[in-house]
């Protein structure tokens, strides 16, 4: 798999909407709404925030971004895009001990990016061209004011067209509008560059009813009214849990379950030769049984490697990954195997290190017993604890039905 690696600059100091970065439109912060895209992308592999901002700091590693801090001496006014990506670069690869591939320039500040468009500018890159832009088709007719020439001219006249000739539509070359939402550029070339164009260019084509850049007040009164068109086309959903709806099979295409915690109730026993046993529910089994029967594809995703995880995995006949350090990705790479959309996945889960696997699917649950930040994040809880039957409760729900062991 590539390294990709989206950065999202996002300083705390912006002159035309002040706290800019932290404005809500629809359920979250600008900042989070792009760290949301990122995760989403099935192509990049981190994501990384690049601010100076204690408060962007939090709300983007809450969304699960991971964090840049950001050099006073490029985060001024004057201070480039360009240049917060390649201190994010270095840093990061330094950090992680990883050469990238293509990197990612997102920018918070157009709030209806979408994963796919950001899975097209990294497949462009990785696909051979050296950089690549989001840009929307634009039909207008363009005019400059005399005033704003060098040439001494006077009135108006046409930028893209001759004012004395007046073509249909079709008649016109294509024109495209660089949206400024997102770029890739392969990593070497952009170090070597210095400038996010370079070499062989591409674009990628996007909605032009989703192009928006908040730059003033004006337009975060546009980005909010159009919310409720542009994220799904249904109107703005109370915070979560989301109180009278819980998933149906309608909802959901797979099942994703984390074990320690969300299985058990999170107790380990040691015996005098160090094997671990851990409590489990059977009604848990029960549900997932249940689950398999209505042919929904079901995982089991655990940080620990543990042979009881792989036992219990077995005992249920579901396959399991387990001992992984980014389960995020893992999970990305499981839904592109099976060709299952994350947004039409559950996932199932209980403590922090889950927030970033909550970032990436359509549906979050926490157990009972999670964190308090991970029912927070949560889209529905059960009422059932980690290891009292959570999960036969998540089954009850999708199925649409109590079940029981008769």
């Amino acid at each position: 798999m590539s390294t990709v690696l989206a950065v999202i600059p996002a300083r705390g100091g912006s002159k035309g909407v002040p706290g800019k970065n932290l404005a809500p439109v629809g359920d979250a912060p600008l900042v989070v709404r792009a760290v949301r895209a990122c995760r989403a992308a099935r192509l990049v592999t981190s994501v990384v925030v690049s601010t100076d901002d204690p408060d962007i700091a939090a709300a983007a590693q809450a969304a699960g971004a991971e964090l840049i801090e950001r050099p006073p001496a490029i985060a001024g006014d004057t201070a480039t895009s360009e240049a917060a990506v390649l201190h994010a670069m270095d840093v990061y690869e330094e950090r992680h001990g990883a050469a990238l591939d293509a990197v990612l320039l997102v920018q918070c500040t157009s709030p209806f990016v979408t994963h796919e468009e950001l899975d097209g500018v990294a497949a462009a890159v990785l696909g051979g061209a050296d950089s690549a832009l989001t840009a929307a088709p634009f039909h207008g007719f363009v005019w400059r004011d005399a005033a704003d020439t060098t040439d001494g001219g006077t009135g108006a006249h046409g930028v893209n067209h001759d004012k004395a000739v007046r073509p249909r539509r079709q008649d016109r070359p294509q024109d495209l509008l660089e949206t400024g939402a997102a770029y890739a550029m392969r990593a070497d070339g952009f170090r070597a560059a210095r400038h996010r164009f370079f070499g062989r260019t591409e674009l990628v084509r996007t909605d032009p009813a989703r192009v928006l850049e908040i730059d003033d007040p004006h337009d975060l009164a546009r980005a909010r009214a159009l919310v409720p068109l542009l994220d799904g086309g249904a109107p703005e959903l109370p915070a979560a849990p989301f109180p009278g709806y819980l998933p149906t099979r309608a909802d959901i295409d797979a099942v994703v379950l984390d074990f320690d915690g969300t299985q058990t109730d999170d107790r380990v026993l040691i015996d005098s030769e160090g094997r671990e046993i851990v409590s489990v529910h059977r009604g848990d089994g029960l549900g997932i049984a249940a689950l398999r029967r209505a042919g929904l594809p079901l995982l089991i995703l655990s940080t620990e490697e543990n042979p009881v995880v792989a036992a219990r995995a077995r005992k249920l006949r579901i396959p399991v990954l387990h001992g992984i350090d980014r389960k995020d990705l893992a999970l990305k790479q499981w839904c592109e195997e099976q060709g299952i959309a994350p947004e039409r996945v559950l996932y199932a889960g209980n403590d922090v290190n889950d927030l970033p696997c909550f970032g990436l699917v359509g549906w979050p649950v926490a157990v009972a017993s999670a964190h308090d930040v991970v029912r927070g994040a949560a889209r529905a809880v059960t009422s059932a604890a980690g290891g009292a039957g959570a999960i036969r409760e998540i089954a009850s729900w999708i199925l649409g039905k109590e079940l029981t062991s008769s």
